[in-house]
């Protein structure tokens, strides 16, 4: 059975982003060598709340990120969910926005992915806030993503 793999706003964003700085640029080429030769090793998912951040956005490559995103089954974010997001940000491991990043790590480990892809590496894949993230879910009896970048996918599984 392959690894599944919850797709974050951020990945869709970059994917298509078209700004020159440099950082932007190498994090574009990873999301695309990732999505183009590696996708297929994963059984991928996004969510409805990913959806919703697409749409409410004003990027100028909106409609590509959110038709990216299309591509994949979406999951619904059911009450559980919001109650898990609620304990993330009560205690303290992510900032006050429940349709956000707190909601996102709870529907990847209620839904029990193996990895959270994103580029947000100030709120999710951020190894200060690992051993967090590990003791609440484990209070919780949750299942523990790994939370990742494309950069570190890029070269595991089927090698």
């Amino acid at each position: 059975m392959q690894p599944l793999v919850y797709i974050e706003t951020t990945i869709f964003s970059f994917y298509h982003d078209d700004r020159t700085a440099t950082p932007v640029v190498a994090m574009r080429q990873w999301t695309r060598e990732w999505w183009d030769s590696r996708r297929a090793d994963y059984t991928l998912v996004t969510s409805i709340p990913v959806l919703a951040e697409l749409e409410r956005g004003n990027l100028a490559h909106k409609k590509q990120a959110l038709d990216l995103a299309l591509q994949l089954p979406a999951i619904a974010a059911e009450n559980a969910a919001a109650e898990i997001a609620q304990v993330y940000i009560r205690e303290r491991i992510m900032p006050n926005n429940p349709v956000g990043d707190a909601l996102h790590l709870a529907l990847a480990s209620l839904h029990k992915c193996d990895y959270l892809l994103t580029w947000n590496c100030r709120h999710l894949a951020n190894a200060n806030k690992f051993g967090h993230i590990r003791r609440i879910n484990a209070m919780l009896g949750l299942y523990i993503p790994s939370l990742v970048t494309p950069l570190e996918l890029i070269g595991s599984e089927s090698e």
